[in-house]
């Protein structure tokens, strides 16, 4: 049975609540420390002789910090010095596009916890996600066998798991952590919600009628389940100076007509999910309408799986509907992604990143919730009005069906609308 802290969201016991897991936390780390007294007092001497402050969350052990490289200076004297207080571990392995809309909860977390150390557990293909992102201190993969080894050591004041995956609740059931969130497994095995701000979520999942009816978003689900508080805060996605230099050279290579609006199109979805994307013809139809009827380019984004579409796409004219290839890394697929003034896209990891860089997106769904989906002011929602919407089917003989219900011509009727939002 939960305790009634973990039951009350009210101020004093939030308070109560933060405080009692600092102070325990830090207990936890002293309690696991005397297993060892050699180690113990081998630390303390140290301690009194060295200018070294080890427990710096920008010391990374093996080598000079960041700033002893830039800057020359040492610890004794380094005004970046943040010793680690209070250590975080977030959770969270799939999907991809799931796991950058979970980025939105750091800011959350920094604000609750302020002098947190932040470490994130996902899988390799997600690491791209977090290239410049300052809200996350370390990052481990689940593939990597080392990973093993710092769960085993590290303790943590609060332990995140956001996803009820088997495989995600057991490695939060077996990490160091006073406090945990979200789900966990049993001794039997089998997953369960660790909080009350979980069950919901749980249930989501596990019943298609309770989750056709949810209205909220995934944000402010998540944000109740870590107890932070539910600002509407931002998918957490920056650039480098060295991909955004690589973009404007693709723009200037295209020749962009200065002042011209560039709708972007991303024309495929994963392969797991047969109706994420819109169909060919509705991309077909909808580009010669935007010829037809504007000055306005169009960039096609896509992967592998579009590389065929994007091409035949691209033929209908070679001057203004321009194919940014389907080969691209990740981070460059991000870059010139950033390039578009709005983004037509279904359900998919380039609707996350084109609001994380506050692009104007028509987001088309059919088997996954739209209601799911934060706007943030920018983002206009399509769906069919088929009965059949939120069924989470991966395949679909239904026709018509969720996709090829929705017409070129109210996509077009919208994309007019989102250039005239702020």
């Amino acid at each position: 049975m939960l305790s009634s802290a973990g039951r009350s969201s009210g101020g004093k016991v939030d308070t109560y609540r933060e405080n009692h897991t600092r102070i325990l936390g830090k207990l936890l780390v002293v309690i696991n420390s005397i297993s060892d007294k050699f180690l113990v007092i081998s630390f303390r001497k140290f301690d009194r002789n060295m200018i070294l402050k080890y427990d710096c969350k920008h010391f990374p052990g093996d080598k000079p910090c960041s700033f002893h490289k830039s800057e020359g200076v040492k610890c004794d004297s380094c005004p970046h010095y943040e010793p680690v207080e209070f250590k975080i571990l977030i959770i969270k392995l799939d999907a991809i596009g799931d796991v950058l809309r979970t980025t939105s909860i750091l800011q959350g977390l920094k604000e609750k916890y302020s002098d947190s150390e932040i470490t994130w557990l996902t899988r390799n293909n997600a690491l791209p996600l977090f290239v410049n992102n300052s809200f996350v201190n370390k990052l481990f993969t689940i593939e990597s066998t080392e990973t093993n080894y710092f769960l085993a050591a590290e303790n943590f004041n609060i332990v995140l798991n956001l996803d009820p995956s088997p495989i995600s609740s057991a490695i939060c059931t077996k990490a160091n952590g006073y406090e945990k969130l979200g789900f966990g497994l049993d001794e039997k095995g089998k997953v369960i919600a660790l909080n009350d701000e979980a069950i919901e979520w749980f249930e989501m999942g596990a019943f298609d009628d309770i989750k056709k009816k949810n209205a909220k978003t995934y944000q402010s689900i998540i944000q109740n389940i870590a107890r932070t508080n539910s600002n509407n805060f931002d998918i957490i996605l920056n650039l480098t100076d060295t991909e955004l230099k690589f973009a404007e050279d693709f723009r200037n290579r295209i020749k962009i007509v200065p002042g011209k609006k560039i709708i972007g199109m991303n024309t495929g979805a994963s392969p797991r999910w047969q109706y994420k994307q819109w169909t060919y013809h509705g991309f077909e139809n909808l580009i010669k309408k935007i010829l037809d009827e504007t000055d306005h380019y169009i960039f096609l984004y896509g992967g592998p799986y579009e590389k065929e579409r994007n091409q035949r796409l691209s033929l209908i004219d070679y001057n203004r509907v321009i194919n940014t290839g389907t080969d691209n890394s990740l981070r460059q697929f991000f870059a010139l992604l950033n390039l578009c003034d709005v983004l037509i896209t279904g359900d998919t990891l380039a609707m996350h990143a084109a609001t994380a860089f506050n692009k104007k997106v028509i987001a088309l769904f059919g088997p996954t919730s739209a209601a799911e989906i934060e706007t943030y002011g920018r983002l206009i929602k399509i769906t069919s009005d088929l009965d059949c919407l939120v069924c989470y089917k991966m395949i679909c003989d239904y026709n018509p069906n969720c996709m090829n219900s929705i017409s070129h011509l109210t996509v077009f009727t919208e994309l007019q609308r989102a250039l005239q939002l702020p």
